[in-house]
């Protein structure tokens, strides 16, 4: 049986009974609950899609802080060139801005 390795090497990963591509989007998961719990999140969503010509972009979380403002995030161990353009081109297209978060 072989053994499937992710190309950047991020280890998959699950919590609360929910798979996460990497253990740092896990982490970042479980930090987003912690904010919740204090308060600051009302609530997230994962795995959020965008559709652009010809291809989709997926954001790892949209969070709704209790400020009333939204965040769209990205966690990423490695932003490659295409990711880059995937999400200049989300930008360019919708009202929104993603941040990346690359240590948790």
């Amino acid at each position: 049986m072989k053994i499937l390795r992710h190309k950047y090497h991020a280890v998959s990963t699950k919590k609360d009974g929910k798979n996460f591509d990497s253990k740092m989007e896990g982490r970042y998961y479980e930090q987003l609950k912690l904010r919740q719990l204090a308060g600051e999140v009302i609530f997230f969503l994962r795995q959020v899609p965008f559709d652009l010509p010809g291809m989709k972009y997926v954001a790892d979380f949209q969070v709704f802080l209790s400020d009333g403002t939204v965040e769209f995030i990205d966690v990423k161990g490695m932003d490659t060139p295409m990711s880059k353009a995937k999400r200049k081109a989300v930008e360019e297209i919708y009202p929104v801005t993603i941040k990346i978060v690359t240590k948790v």
